[in-house]
Formats: C-alpha cells, sequence, structure tokens
C-alpha cells in the first residue's frame, strides 16, 4: 500500500492493492459499527445507572456523567499522540487490535461496578487504551487511493454514525429488558466481535519509516514544519471546538430528555432512556446516511464547502433545542442536526489529510484525536456544570453558540489561504487519510 506512495506504476501494483484497500475498507467499516454499537449502548442510560450505584440526584448523576465522560476524553488527549507515533513505527492494525480488545476489558467490566467512582477509574482506563476510530482512520488513510478520499473516510464515519445510531437505540431497550449491567456485556461481546474482523480479515502491508527519521533533532524539524501549517491548525482546533460541542450535551442529554418528557406527560427514568436512545440512535442514522453523501460530493466541489455549510448547520440547528417543549421537537432536531454532523467530520478529516505527509498520518491523525479529547474533556465538564448551575436549557443554547463562533472563523481562515492543491498526475495513486 505505501508502495503507491512512492510511485510504483499502476500496471504493475494497482490491480491487487485496489483489492486489498477495498477488503480492508469494507471490513474496517462493520468493525467499526460494532464497536461504536459497544460504547454508545450506555449512552442512552448512564445518569440512571449512577443513579443506581449511589448518586443521589439528577444534579449529582449530571457532575458524575460529565467527569467520566470528561475522564476517558483527558487521557486520549495524552495517549492518543504517543499511539500514532506507535502506530507509524509498527503499524496501524496493531494499534486497532490494541483499542478493541482494550475496550473489551473496560467495557465489560463496567457492568460490575459498586460506585461512580468504578466507572471513572475504567473510563479512565479505557481512555488510555483505546481509540478505534483514530487508529481506523490511519489505518484506511494509507491505503484509499486519492480520488476515493472522500469516499472512504465518508465510509468510515457512515460506520461510527451506524454505530451510533444503533448503540444508544439498542441500549435503552437492552437496559429496559435485561438491566444495566448486563447491557455493558452486551457492549464488550460487540467490541470482541470487531477486533475478531479485524484480526481476521485487515491485511496491512506496513513499511516502517527509518528510526533517523523520528530520531534525529534537524530530521524532526523539518518533517515537523507542516504540523503548523494553518489549515491544519484551523482543522485541529475545529475538531476540539466540535468534539466540546458534542459531549457538552452528551452527559445531560437523557435527563434533559426527562425534563422534557415531564412537560409533556412522559416520566420514569426507563422511559426516558428509551426516549433518549430514539433520539441519539435517529442522530446517528442520518448521519450515517449524510456522511457517505457528503463525503462523496466533497470529493467532486471540494470538501470546505461541505465544512463550512455542515458547521454553519450544527450550530443554527442547536440554538432550538434550548426551547423545545415537548420531547418528539428535540428528537426531530436531533435527526437534523445529524445531517450536518455527518458532512463535518469526514470533510474536516479530508481536509487534514490534503496538509498532512502519507508517512506521517499516524502522527497527525494522533494529534487531532487528542484534539478531539481536550474538546472532550472539557465539554463534559462545562456542560455539566452549566446544567448544575443555569439548567439543561443553557447547555445547548451555548453549545450552538461555540458552533456558529467557531463557523464563522473557519470561513475567515478558508477565504484567505490557498485552495488544496488538485488531484496528483496521473499514473500515481498517494496513500490519503
Amino acid at each position: 500500500m505505501d508502495d503507491l506512495g512512492k510511485g510504483t506504476p499502476p500496471a504493475t501494483a494497482n490491480a491487487p492493492q485496489r483489492n486489498v484497500w477495498r477488503r480492508n475498507l469494507y471490513a474496517l467499516t462493520i468493525a467499526q459499527a460494532l464497536a461504536i454499537i459497544g460504547f454508545s449502548l450506555r449512552e442512552s442510560f448512564l445518569p440512571f445507572y449512577l443513579k443506581s450505584l449511589g448518586a443521589d440526584s439528577n444534579d449529582s448523576a449530571a457532575i458524575w456523567s460529565g467527569l467520566i465522560s470528561a475522564g476517558g476524553a483527558g487521557v486520549m488527549a495524552i495517549t492518543a499522540p504517543l499511539w500514532g507515533i506507535v502506530s507509524d513505527r509498527h503499524g496501524r492494525k496493531p494499534m486497532l487490535l490494541r483499542a478493541m480488545f482494550g475496550a473489551l476489558i473496560t467495557v465489560g467490566l463496567m457492568g460490575l461496578a459498586q460506585a461512580p467512582w468504578h466507572l471513572l477509574a475504567l473510563r479512565f482506563l479505557e481512555g488510555a487504551l483505546t481509540g478505534t476510530v483514530t487508529a481506523t482512520t490511519a489505518l484506511v488513510a494509507v491505503s484509499a487511493p486519492k480520488e476515493r478520499l472522500g469516499f472512504s473516510l465518508g465510509l468510515v464515519s457512515t460506520a461510527v454514525f451506524s454505530g451510533a445510531s444503533l448503540g444508544p437505540f439498542l441500549g435503552g431497550l437492552l437496559a429496559d429488558q435485561i438491566g444495566y449491567r448486563w447491557t455493558f456485556a452486551v457492549g464488550g461481546a460487540c467490541l470482541g466481535a470487531a477486533g475478531l474482523i479485524v484480526l481476521v480479515f485487515v491485511e496491512e502491508n506496513f513499511q516502517r519509516v527509518a528510526r533517523g527519521a523520528f530520531t534525529e533533532k534537524k530530521s524532526f524539524r523539518a518533517n515537523a514544519s507542516w504540523i503548523m501549517a494553518p489549515i491544519l491548525v484551523t482543522m485541529i482546533v475545529v475538531l476540539a471546538s466540535v468534539r466540546f460541542a458534542q459531549m457538552s450535551t452528551r452527559p445531560i442529554f437523557p435527563l434533559y430528555v426527562e425534563q422534557v418528557g415531564n412537560l409533556s406527560g412522559v416520566s420514569g427514568d426507563a422511559r426516558a432512556a428509551s426516549l433518549a436512545g430514539i433520539a441519539l440512535g435517529l442522530l446517528g442514522f442520518t448521519s450515517a446516511i449524510a456522511s457517505i453523501i457528503l463525503g462523496r460530493r466533497g470529493d467532486r466541489v471540494g470538501h470546505r464547502k461541505i465544512l463550512i455549510g455542515s458547521i454553519f448547520g450544527a450550530g443554527l440547528l442547536y440554538l432550538p433545542m434550548a426551547a423545545v417543549t415537548a420531547v418528539w421537537q428535540l428528537i426531530v432536531l436531533q435527526a437534523l442536526f445529524g445531517i450536518a454532523a455527518g458532512g463535518l467530520i469526514p470533510a474536516t478529516n479530508a481536509t487534514v489529510a490534503e496538509a498532512t505527509p502519507p508517512e506521517r498520518r499516524g502522527v497527525v491523525f494522533g494529534i487531532t484525536a487528542a484534539a478531539g479529547s481536550v474538546g472532550g474533556t472539557i465539554g463534559p465538564l462545562v456542560g455539566s456544570a452549566t446544567a448544575a448551575s443555569l439548567g439543561f436549557r443553557a447547555t445547548f443554547l451555548g453549545t450552538g453558540v461555540v458552533l456558529l463562533a467557531v463557523a464563522f472563523w473557519v470561513s475567515y481562515v478558508f477565504a484567505h489561504s490557498a485552495k488544496p492543491e488538485e488531484p496528483a498526475e496521473p499514473g500515481i495513486e498517494l496513500p490519503t487519510g
């Protein structure tokens, strides 16, 4: 695969490599969808599970949910770049297997927790060991041809959003039927199955970069100068901001559904968990469809256009969520927001890939994952604190304002920067990511 990036003529290498990248892509799509299901089963009932473990009020459950979400993201912000360096030296497939089988252990053990701090400790461990989306993206990045960049990253995002669609929905149903603890066991089984798919079906023709390229000070400076390119820095900030916005509302979402449901006569933790699962599931479904359509569209019209439209749409759709008076309104807005989110992530990743040397994409996606984790660390803390002090609606309002501010800033940067180069000259397929 990496040979293609060095200019291997298609006549001698293209056909077999094309078959490999397609098989990898489809296998990784299935595996990533299963992994995200395993992670996201808990999202529709986590605050209620925390109540059963000793969190004695909605405010307490919201704060614990925020700490758990932020804790894992904070650890991942530190470990993701380190795992990225390891992946560039030793291969991306081993890193993906580490992430999936590590998650199998941590998610499974969460079902045995006896106190909220047990979940927090396991979330720290999860943040250190996992990162399946980053590892999957890096693996696809080094095998997909340049002209299929948007499609390939869109399909990865489709897997993520499909899992995010089914996970909360199934989690809510399973929590009602078999209880919170056994639902975590199901999540662990999904992650184990995902790891086995990668182990058996995914092939990586990894070629290690010379060690001197990492250890020589002068070489490091020369090769790292592109990290500070304005577009790459902007995309890193975008990913951090979007993750902040996304996670600021996620820990409190089931509680907000319960609050809105009480206004319209729908009450009860179990009912709220199911409705939260439906809302988050529909968001994931529309994101999955939009990501592959808009990813392919970005290959034709440019990923920057898709990114700008998506981030503006996301900000505008979050504002009315603060004013809903019925759960169905929140569900509809979440579904529409999913369309914007489906265009946002593939376009951002494609823009990052266009600005990154192929041999450093493991490191760069580690950095972008770290940036997202920083946003994911701050977001739940700010969102939970805002909800506890000003109410749930204030958190949604603030999230919309943050997204719109980022949208205006990205528009300014794009307007004052050069457009990406045209596709590579004929006869050369560059690995992309």
